[in-house]
């Protein structure tokens, strides 16, 4: 959610899929924690939750071969 009042939409949007990877759509840049930037190739991405995925850090699907369960909305 954006908390400024611009009625600008979001550069990218983020969407947590239940049991499965993030969505990142939009005009975005991916970097490693050394800021080294990660070609995305697409403007859309799904990004690894589970930690299993052999793409990391894009989703190859193996959330569903190790049964990942992970919910949609904010907790805490």
């Amino acid at each position: 959610m954006r908390t400024d009042d611009t009625s600008e939409p979001a550069a990218a949007t983020i969407t947590p899929y239940e049991d499965g990877p993030l969505l990142v759509r939009g005009d975005f840049d991916l970097v490693t924690p050394d800021g080294e930037r990660i070609d995305a190739r697409r403007g859309t991405v799904a990004l690894c939750r589970c930690g299993k995925s052999t793409l990391k850090p894009f989703c190859d699907g193996t959330h569903k071969a190790v049964n990942f369960r992970a919910g949609t909305a904010r907790e805490g």
